[in-house]
């Protein structure tokens, strides 16, 4: 028995091998499996809980979630029993019922008495291995065994249609394994209407919802192609708990949401084409009909496989929570969608892989919380790059946000370590939301922007940065770099910003040297509408560096009213930086206590997500 401690963050190493369908998540917000397969054995991990009460403290967009269940603040550990591996994949079982279809019959060989035919419809109805192959432009598959029996169904060069329903559909059963034969190409496509019911348990009717509609938990493996053409509505829809390992090769082309797990997605490997034309790529939304979280349900976790979904609304997107990446895999995954690149109603965590999101709404976004602890994220939004309700904590990892609105937005900023480069049209990272400042006398939960006094201010918000190298840029009309409605903080790390060429606040100056919330020492003025920085409450710097680069800011700890060129480094002996643009002015603070034109000679170069270049000694 192996044991393996993972601190502070989520990995969950355990989920490369547990069950869909038999994992769950205690109150720490760890996920943990609690069932295994039958013919598994254990092994154990320990991971440790990743959250801190503290997150979410003020916010209220916490306060008003539906989500009922609470985040602990302590670092318990949950020991998790890890699981082999399903039954081995072989391509011919001896002594197996073997299916045969054509588009004039079809044939059973190795009969065990538990396949029905009617019509068009072959019944499979005990627990067993079953091999598919052949073709048909018009048969059906039901499985409907009893609700212990695991069903496996090989697809062995199956090229499978229904004229009037779904070519598969798991109807009763515990568990169905869809094994794609190494080798084989498989194909699925289903009607585009619907002319069969089928009566639940409770007497209510119900009618397949995609090409592969499963009631129960469903697992797909194996290294074969399957291909799926999802003409009704869904590709692939399972009621319950989805999961895909091992290495197969899926294409899914759906008219709404190419492959659905409701109660969860686990996607361990694999190769995906994924095409939902009005819906989502990848969705798990249990509980969001009850507006309560349960927490096992409602989750997507993507631990290995390679992705290329496009999504006629988000791309990836679950009620409960989606994780990404454990502590040995590197998904790879890329989105294209019109709505959000990757959503939660609740909690996001990026731990590893390469995700790039192309998206017309937000790039992430999530409810509650979004955690990145590695991995490297590249982001280009039609509204807010990353975008958390409550907190965004960054403790590793690089974001790249190329294009957006508004570069990051969320209640609480934290920024304790990784690397990220921001490019935004409006504020580069904005801290709103929250319950109405009192002294407000206008504005809405998110954004808004205030004056010393918060006048202006419709929310609050906090930016905390101890750790990191963070760069943030913005150009346009009255544009904020970095953006609190309540304070900002710097106690370490590297803060760069800059203001574009075509960058400009509105024309509201106030002599220099005001101290305070409003300024600090230098011989620059500042600017009640914005600019570099801009807080309702106060910045406050005790460590780290900054270096900003602009023509107007509202605070800074010391500035020094000087013109600078593109390309040409600024800074002190120990921390320098080469603008995109020119201008005017340039704010420091920190470990840096005076700026000039720098030699970099020597100094060691720190590579930004998006290739531009700090230089430290």
């Amino acid at each position: 028995m192996k044991t393996l401690k993972l601190s502070n963050i989520v990995w969950c190493a355990a989920l490369t091998l547990c069950a869909c369908g038999d994992s769950s998540v205690d109150s720490t917000g760890v996920v943990a499996p609690n069932a295994a397969e039958s013919d598994s054995a254990g092994e154990t991990t320990v991971v440790s809980n990743p959250e801190s009460s503290s997150d979410n403290q003020g916010s209220t967009a916490e306060n008003q979630s539906s989500v009922s269940t609470e985040q602990s603040s302590s670092t318990e550990e949950v020991i998790i029993e890890q699981v082999a591996s399903d039954p081995v994949m072989v391509s011919e079982i001896s002594g197996d019922p073997v299916i045969t279809f054509t588009n004039a019959s079809v044939s059973v060989s190795n009969d065990n008495g538990c396949i029905a035919q009617n019509e068009k419809t072959i019944t499979i109805s005990c627990q067993g291995n079953y091999q598919l192959t052949g073709s048909s432009n018009d048969n059906q598959i039901i499985v409907n065994a009893g609700s212990t029996d695991n069903v496996y169904l090989y697809l062995n060069g199956l090229q499978l249609a229904s004229a009037s329903d779904a070519p598969i559909y798991v109807q009763n059963a515990n568990k169905v394994f869809l094994l794609l034969v190494d080798g084989t190409k498989n194909t699925l496509e289903d009607a585009s209407t619907r002319t069969k019911s089928y009566t639940k348990s409770n007497g209510s009717s119900d009618t397949t919802n995609a090409t592969i509609y499963a009631k129960d938990d469903l697992t797909i493996k194996g290294s074969g192609a399957l291909t799926v053409t999802g003409n009704y509505n869904n590709g692939i829809h399972c009621s319950n708990d989805l999961r895909i390992r091992d290495l197969p090769k899926i294409t899914v082309k759906a008219k709404n949401h190419a492959i659905k797990g409701k109660g969860s997605v686990n996607i361990e490997g694999g190769y995906f084409e994924l095409t939902a034309t009005n819906g989502d790529g990848i969705k798990s939304d249990e509980g969001n009909d009850e507006g309560v979280v349960t927490e096992e349900k409602g989750i997507v976790i993507i631990t290995g496989g390679e992705f290329n979904i496009n999504a006629g609304d988000d791309g990836i997107q679950a009620y409960n929570y989606i994780l990404i990446a454990d502590s040995i895999s590197t998904p790879l995954i890329a989105v294209n969608s019109k709505g959000k690149g990757i959503a939660t109603d609740n909690r996001l965590y990026v731990n590893g892989g390469v995700t790039s999101v192309t998206s017309g709404d937000d790039g992430l976004h999530s409810n509650m919380n979004i955690y990145f602890n590695g991995g490297r994220t590249t982001i280009s939004a039609g509204d807010d790059g990353i975008h958390a309700d409550s907190t965004l904590r960054i403790s590793d990892g690089s974001i790249n946000i190329t294009k957006a609105v508004e570069g990051i937005e969320a209640f609480y900023i934290r920024a304790e370590g990784g690397k990220t480069a921001t490019v935004a049209s409006d504020d580069a990272w904005n801290a709103a939301g929250g319950s109405a400042d009192a002294n407000s006398t206008s504005g809405s939960q998110w954004g808004g922007r205030g004056g010393p006094t918060g006048m202006m201010s419709g929310s609050k918000g906090y930016i905390i940065i101890s750790g990191g190298y963070h760069y943030l840029y913005a150009a346009g009309n009255d544009i904020d770099v970095l953006d609190a409605n309540g304070t900002a903080t710097m106690s370490g790390g590297v803060l760069l910003l800059e203001i574009g060429s075509s960058g400009r606040s509105s024309a509201m100056f106030a002599p220099g040297n005001q101290g305070g919330s409003w300024g600090g020492s230098g011989s620059c003025s500042t600017n009640t509408a914005g600019g570099l920085i801009d807080t309702d409450n106060g910045f406050s710097i005790n460590g780290g560096v900054l270096l900003g680069f602009g023509s107007q800011t509202e605070e800074y700890p010391y500035c020094t009213a000087t013109s600078y060129t593109a390309g040409t480094a600024y800074g002190s002996s120990k921390a320098a930086f080469k603008p995109s643009s020119s201008g005017s002015m340039i704010i420091y603070g920190g470990e840096v206590s005076s700026v000039s034109q720098v030699d970099v000679s020597g100094m060691t170069e720190v590579t930004l997500p998006n290739g531009m270049t700090y230089y430290e000694k």
